[in-house]
């Protein structure tokens, strides 16, 4: 057969397969939409593009279909009906991993103090570690430091992450009640404001007080919760116009 003879039309075979092959070629990168039309040219762009742009569409419309479940609408609008922020008051305080000396001190006080202070102002008390809801703890906390109607700090033990929560109900300007162990010493910066001391050094020391601590725990949730300002704190005090 002759290597140059042609179709009909005496078109050269060797020009009419690269015909063949762009066109099979443009059919091919148009259906896997890689050929697109960019400012009126059309344009080859590349496999990575594509395959990342299909990821993400998917990965949307998986999320948007989980959200929009009834499923999770259930457990969303469950989780607004049922948490009353009005009657939580939020207990700010050091945890530490279990068995430790910081866990027991905050299950001790929680417990034997706060819970049975609180009850006769009809507030149900909340720590971080025991939210039952799934989700990220961080975000949750958040929530309840800005959302709860009062909070209780203690600064037992210097914790550094009591003291930035406590810090934020100050800038969001919410009523916080402030106690602390007698051995504790505070800095400067809230060492000036109202705390609750409470002698923890033996149980001969705690028990024959306990009714009282209780009483003083309550008394001051029900000043700050009347009026929050009342209770004051630095940024307040000292630079009233921060809210501004």
């Amino acid at each position: 057969m002759d290597i140059d003879a042609g179709p009909a039309n005496g078109c050269p075979l060797l020009l009419v397969c690269p015909l063949l092959l762009v066109d099979t070629f443009i059919v091919n990168v148009k259906g896997l939409d890689l050929l697109r039309t960019l400012e009126g040219a059309g344009t080859l762009i590349s496999i990575d593009q594509v395959i990342d742009e299909v990821t993400e569409k998917t990965a949307d419309a998986s999320f948007s279909k989980m959200v929009n479940s009834p499923q999770v609408a259930g457990v969303l609008s469950s989780k607004e009906d049922t948490i009353e922020w009005s009657k939580i008051c939020f207990y700010i305080t050091p945890i530490g991993s279990e068995e430790s000396i910081e866990r027991k001190h905050a299950d001790l006080f929680m417990s034997s103090l706060v819970q049975l202070a609180l009850e006769e102002l009809g507030l149900t008390v909340v720590r971080a570690d025991h939210i039952g809801d799934p989700g990220m703890i961080t975000t949750q906390v958040l929530e309840y430091l800005k959302r709860s109607k009062f909070a209780i700090a203690d600064l037992s033990y210097l914790n550094p992450n009591v003291f930035y929560e406590v810090a934020l109900r100050h800038a969001l300007r919410l009523p916080v009640v402030q106690i602390i162990r007698k051995s504790d010493r505070l800095l400067f910066d809230v060492n000036q404001f109202r705390k609750l001391i409470f002698d923890t050094t033996d149980i001969y020391s705690l028990i024959p007080k306990l009714q009282t601590y209780r009483a003083e725990i309550a008394n001051q949730g029900r000043k700050a919760i009347d009026d929050p300002e009342s209770v004051g704190n630095p940024i307040s005090i000292f630079y009233p116009d921060f809210y501004k």
